[in-house]
Formats: C-alpha cells, structure tokens, sequence
C-alpha cells in the first residue's frame, strides 16, 4: 500500500490499527540507508529486537545470596526449595540452584563443597565374597515384624558405625526410623564390647519405648544379645549387601560425612564436635517431613519425649 502511495491513515484503517502504529512501524523498521520500507527487513529487525531486549530473570542477586547462605548452612537444593515453599519465600527449583552451584563449579567456585557429596557423582558400591554375616544367633530381618516397615512407630531404630583414617577408629550412629532423630558418639576401640556399652548407654533414657534395632552384619555387633537383654528390645540383622535394608541410617551416615570426611582421624574429633554435628543434622529439614526437621517431627508426635 505505501508503494502504491496509500496514505497513513488508509492503511491504518484496512489493517483495523491505529494510525499511530503504522507510523512508528514504518519509521523503526525502515531501511536507514534509504528510508523505504521493507516487510523483509522489517521482520529481521524485529526478531533482533526481541533477542536482544533483556528478559525477566527469577534469579535475581537478592535470591541467590539467599540461596549461597543456606547452601554454606549444608541444606541441600531440594531442602532450600522445601523450606522456603514451607515459609512462603520466592525461590526456583531445585534443578536450578543444581544448574547455579555447577556453573559456579565452572568457574572455579566453590559452592559444590557445600553439597553432601561434594558435587560428586553416586556410584555403586559392592564386592565379591566375604565372611559377613556369620554372626552367632543373628536373627535375620525377614524376621521383622511388618510394622517396623511402615515408620509408624518411635522406638524401631538402625544402628551402624562410621569408620575413621586406616580403620583405626569409629563413630556409633543410631537413628529411629519413624523421627529420624539421631544419636552418635565416638567409640574408643571398634569393637563388639565397646560398640555394646556405648549403645546401651545412649539408648537407655529411651529404654521404655524402644522396639527393635537393625544392624548390618559387622563384627562389631557381635553383642547384640547383650544389647538386646539390657534395652528390651529385638534385635535383627540385614541381609549381607542389602544397605537399602537400612536406608534411613545409610542416608544419615552420608549427612555425617559431610561434617566428618572420609580420611579424617576420629581421634582428633573431640566429643564436643560430635554432639554439635548429631544436633546439626537433627535440626536439617527433611523432605519426608514435609521439610520439617526430625527434632521438630519428635516434639510434635512423642511427646513422652523430652
């Protein structure tokens, strides 16, 4: 139409636009050198136009400074999205605090020490035969009752211990299943006779509600029948080289690590510094809660607790 000598004004009216706009479309999307009009040019301009106009971004420098200071308190990525949808604080996805802990990990950053595996990958653990498992009178879990499956109840714990630099020494960890809440303390030698002596130490406040205890097939719990007599409980063992069998202590005992890494000389950790991690850990939001921490699900659903 403007080469047919049209007017402004009747081409705004047979494309049913303002006058106005066919104005300023001629004049921003015209050719410079020329001043003609081209829809063909007209088109590329636009399309550079949306490219390079800035676009809305959600994670702004106030959010990730929100982020970083959660990431350096050892909430993973799924927890800060938890607890911030729990408190009703703007925060992106999990997936993209993972993409912006590894893009500073590119960059030479260092928030990736901050996650429970340092921003390692998983791998498969394993390994060919051995003699675990020979442990007199285990009583093996398929022996279980059903109801320890569930997490309905408090007093139906895991137990395992976490070993220090060359094996030479350990960490007693004890969690309850329904809670999460956990217990650990140094052992002063890795054996069954301290590992019994220590436990019934730490579980006897709890002694009148305790159910069952599952362990893996160490030697260290060779007492278990002592263990058994002195708490009143039940004691099982899992299957050789089903950790899953234990799931909720092998996930504690990896948020353990993060504060005591493999490698580290237990006798050097004071007692201090394991009761500061048993409580950090203890005060961590869970995604299974509801991003409520396990003290917190304790105080709300034991209350003969303390």
């Amino acid at each position: 139409m403007l080469r047919s000598g049209h007017t402004q004004s009747a081409i705004a009216s047979t494309i049913n636009k303002h006058k106005s706009v066919v104005s300023r479309e001629i004049k921003r999307n015209r050719d410079e050198r020329n001043g003609k009009y081209d829809f063909d040019l007209a088109q590329r301009k636009c399309d550079l136009r949306h490219k390079k106009k800035p676009k809305h971004k959600r994670l702004t420098s106030e959010m990730s400074q929100y982020i970083v200071g959660l990431l350096e308190q050892e909430y993973s990525p799924e927890q800060i999205k938890g607890v911030s949808d729990l408190n009703g604080i703007d925060c992106v996805s999990h997936e993209r605090i993972y993409l912006m802990i590894y893009a500073d990990k590119r960059r030479k950053g260092d928030l990736h020490k901050n996650l429970r595996n340092k921003g390692r990958p998983y791998r498969k653990r394993g390994a060919l035969k051995d003699k675990r498992g020979m442990i007199p009178n285990r009583i093996d879990i398929s022996d279980r009752p059903d109801i320890v499956g569930d997490r309905s109840r408090f007093g139906d714990l895991e137990i395992d211990t976490i070993v220090g630099k060359n094996h030479k020494s350990s960490i007693l960890t004890i969690n309850d299943r329904m809670t999460g809440v956990l217990r650990m303390s140094k052992l002063e030698a890795r054996t069954a006779t301290v590992l019994a002596d220590k436990t019934i130490e730490l579980l006897s406040p709890w002694s009148d509600y305790l159910k069952t205890i599952t362990s893996d097939n160490g030697y260290e719990f060779g007492h278990h029948e002592r263990i058994a007599d002195k708490l009143k409980v039940d004691f099982y063992f899992a299957r050789p080289y089903h950790s899953w069998e234990r799931g909720s202590n092998e996930n504690l005992n990896r948020l353990v690590r993060q504060y005591i890494p493999k490698g580290t000389d237990f006798n050097l950790l004071t007692d201090e510094y394991v009761k500061f991690v048993e409580q950090r850990i203890n005060d961590r939001p869970r995604k299974r809660f509801g991003f409520l921490s396990p003290n917190q699900v304790l105080t709300q659903k034991v209350a003969f607790i303390n």
